[in-house]
């Protein structure tokens, strides 16, 4: 029997590693254990953070425009969109004692606005300790992908939104920003979701159970 109690799980990874799929995936997989839960994801989860979302989208599909988002307007909103998330979100299902699954969270933030776009990682940091309130994800998983696996994913996707239209090399670099920051790092588990089939699904929910408990 699961013994309910605040529980953080975040997916993380570049375009096409399956973290949405895996994401639903264990969601499925938890609530067959009787495990309150809520799936969600960044940036959105919330109606307001949704809009900032959208907002974003917009600025990325008028590229031809003269004027665009700024790197910083543009971290500023995935931030803000963040705060109102935790805020009405994920921090109120945490209290409850359930257990959040989050497809991206921070890293999402330093892969691609520090690492990728070179924004300011004190700049980052110093708002994140505002709005965090010391919330961290318990287990991050990163799905690490060939090209090769996420092309083909990214091909058969019904809808393309901004993310699924950088280059190669951006996801290359962003993969490996992601891997750098789970080096060394006990709660962080580095999969490889290139077949992203049911082995990958069964480990994903091994490792999640050992940590609730869950037998």
């Amino acid at each position: 029997m699961f013994k309910k109690k605040p529980f953080f799980v975040v997916f993380e990874g570049v375009e096409g590693c399956g973290k949405s799929y895996q994401s639903q995936k264990l969601k499925k997989n938890l609530e067959k254990k009787g495990v309150n839960l809520v799936l969600t994801r960044e940036p959105g989860g919330t109606r307001i953070a949704e809009s900032i979302r959208r907002l974003i989208l917009i600025d990325y599909f008028n590229r031809g425009k003269k004027e665009n988002f700024d790197k910083y307007t543009d971290t500023l909103l995935y931030l803000a969109a963040r705060n109102e998330h935790i805020k009405n979100k994920i921090k109120p299902a945490l209290q409850k004692k359930k257990v959040v699954i989050c497809d991206r969270f921070t890293d999402s933030t330093l892969a691609y606005q520090v690492y990728g776009k070179k924004v300011n990682r004190n700049f980052i940091d110093h708002i994140h300790k505002f709005i965090l309130q010391g919330i961290k994800p318990n287990i991050t998983f990163i799905l690490k992908v060939s090209s090769k696996s996420s092309k083909l994913r990214l091909k058969k996707r019904r809808t393309k939104n901004r993310y699924d239209k950088f280059s190669q090399s951006f996801y290359t670099k962003a993969q490996r920003s992601f891997l750098q920051l789970a080096r060394n790092k006990k709660n962080y588990f580095i999969l490889n979701s290139s077949s992203n089939n049911s082995d990958l699904e069964k480990k994903i929910f091994k490792i999640v159970c050992k940590y609730l408990k869950i037998k």
